[in-house]
């Protein structure tokens, strides 16, 4: 078997940051991992940045990640117009912009369809990070779940623009996980977090209960996340 495909991690990409061309190579290594990790099919998930402006670069509808190329990705303007590329934005992209309007630091955002987490969305559980202390530290003490609403819709978007204000991944009922950050890759490793931990979360719930760490000790280690600079200054979840 091929061995899989890893995420070129910020560091190794050369260029200069931020430039288009590193974040081309970023999104085009992070698309590929969604699909090699299962936490994608068919068209399903999308990955963006902030371009510069109100631009975002994206990843385009209609287009399996296992397939996409550079020359696949789209930039969009402010009302989500194609300014360059050949392809057409994915209809999910006012849930990017939602998060991008609450958080002016977050460069990039990552939205999947991973099993485990898309699994405890159908049911109205939300997926949580106190199981694990380091969890704690670089997600909060908490991965709202945002209720099922219309996809995009008025709720839906209004609830997503609170909880993006102060958390850094959110799951969508009966949808899926997303997830943002200072670049591309943290982005993209908050997501993985969220499913790593809904997958203990599944299998902990087969053979008992949760437990979670001790509330003084989830105190102390969002400390550590603030002091961390982990997120806006002083925020606590």
């Amino acid at each position: 078997m091929a061995a899989r495909r890893a995420v070129a991690p910020v560091h190794t990409v050369q260029g200069s940051e931020g430039s288009l061309a590193v974040l081309r190579r970023q999104l085009l290594a992070v698309a590929h991992e969604l699909h090699a990790r299962g936490w994608v099919a068919n068209h399903d998930g999308n990955v963006t940045a902030r371009a510069g402006g109100d631009r975002l670069l994206a990843t385009p509808t209609a287009l399996s990640k296992r397939v996409l190329t550079e020359s696949d990705l789209i930039v969009v303007d402010g009302d989500n117009r194609v300014v360059q590329g050949g392809r057409r934005p994915f209809s999910e992209i006012a849930l990017h912009r939602a998060v991008y309007a609450s958080r002016a630091d977050v460069r990039a955002v990552v939205h999947t369809h991973s099993p485990c987490a898309a699994a405890l969305s159908v049911v109205g559980v939300p997926v949580e990070p106190r199981l694990i202390a380091e969890a704690v530290v670089s997600l909060g003490a908490e991965v709202p779940l945002i209720a099922y609403g219309f996809p995009q819709g008025a709720d839906q978007l209004t609830a997503l623009a609170a909880a993006a204000g102060v958390h850094d991944a959110v799951t969508l009922g009966n949808h899926g996980v997303l997830a943002w950050g200072d670049d591309v890759e943290q982005a993209f490793l908050r997501a993985e977090l969220v499913e790593h931990l809904a997958h203990i979360q599944v299998r902990a719930l087969a053979v008992g209960t949760l437990r979670t760490v001790p509330h003084s000790d989830v105190d102390r280690l969002l400390q550590a996340r603030t002091k961390a600079g982990l997120g806006p200054a002083g925020r606590q979840k």
